[in-house]
């Protein structure tokens, strides 16, 4: 099961079904933990630790080979992942190693309310999926969380025929956005008293607030400047010359922020975010297209990014020239009874 690069996490409905037993309602001191036996024989499991983040990407991009053709997910995203504040690595994370030695599974559960799960292909129709995510239900059982939600692509239907089993349902929808650069674009003059540049050092923490302050409007989550930086300006692929910023005097109004996607002739976005004043006035579209022209320059002949259906903005895009390449839909369902 995969995610997309989106981090938004919606609430489900349900009732939750362990592989035997029902449980229609949840407590911590009732929930029983998962004993080693039950894991699919041949098979063994522990903790995630900050070393594994580079055996992870390669069971994230052996997954997302064979479910796209290409990889998505750069290391930079999974080390980001790993040191996420309130992720204890020894109670919110499991690998399963087959008898070699070699990782074939991982998940983890991000605030008692987030699943991920990857099942590395030569090794499904064991039932390791169904083993992880009874262990992430009971996981975020233990941590108090009432919910659970996972994003799985539209085209895994494995993924998602077992997450309906479990009595999960759909939220919201995912899609991945793509526009090809044949010929490099044409950046439009930036609105009366707007000045476009690229990042520049010092940025940080304009752009943090910017970004974090348009996106409470739909996130369930703020996240501290650590955690955000991580995850955009400390990766070693954030790309500052395709990451402009808007500004109307000293002030920071606009910003789009990008990374390079190795071995590809992509470039990614990773977030955009107009300030509320100053949001219709088409500083959104300039940035973008300053971020196409400079990806294009750097080599870069595609640009793509995500968006979801709380936001809104699937048309915006459009209207720009991108179109949808695939979709996601983020299930989930409650784990308390009614």
């Amino acid at each position: 099961m995969r995610r997309s690069r989106d981090d938004h996490a919606p609430e489900g409905r349900g009732q939750v079904i362990g592989r035997q037993i029902e449980y229609r309602w949840c407590r911590v001191h009732h929930v029983p933990n998962l004993a080693p036996q039950q894991l699919p024989a041949g098979y063994r499991n522990r903790s995630a630790t900050t070393v594994d983040a580079q055996e992870i990407h390669r069971l994230v991009a052996a997954c997302e080979r064979e479910l796209h053709g290409r990889v998505d997910t750069d290391p930079g995203a999974i080390v980001a992942d790993l040191a996420m504040p309130g992720l204890d690595l020894a109670v919110d994370t499991l690998l399963v190693h087959d008898s070699a030695g070699e990782l074939v599974a991982r998940a983890w559960v991000k605030g008692g309310r987030r699943a991920e799960i990857d099942v590395h292909p030569g090794h499904r129709g064991r039932g390791l999926g169904r083993w992880l995510l009874d262990w992430a239900e009971l996981r975020a059982c233990q941590s108090g969380s009432e919910r659970l939600a996972q994003t799985v692509s539209d085209e895994d239907r494995a993924a998602i025929d077992l997450l309906r089993s479990h009595g999960y349902g759909p939220f919201v929808t995912q899609w991945l956005l793509a526009i090809a650069m044949p010929t490099e674009p044409t950046v439009p003059e930036p609105p009366a008293g707007i000045t476009v540049r690229p990042f520049r050092p010092g940025d940080e923490r304009a752009a943090y607030r910017l970004t974090e302050d348009a996106f409470d409007e739909w996130q369930k989550r703020r996240k501290s400047y650590d955690e955000w930086a991580r995850h955009t300006v400390e990766r070693a692929t954030f790309a500052p010359a395709a990451s402009p910023a808007a500004f109307a005097g000293d002030h920071m109004v606009g910003a789009v922020l990008s990374v390079r996607t190795p071995g590809t002739d992509e470039g990614y976005i990773e977030r955009v975010a107009v300030r509320h004043d100053h949001r219709n006035r088409g500083i959104a579209g300039t940035l973008l297209q300053y971020a196409y022209r400079s990806f294009h320059q750097q080599g870069q002949r595609t640009c793509t990014l995500w968006t979801h259906s709380e936001t809104g903005a699937l048309p915006f895009y459009e209207r720009l020239g991108m179109t949808v390449r695939r979709s996601s839909t983020v299930y989930g369902k409650p784990l308390t009874g009614r």
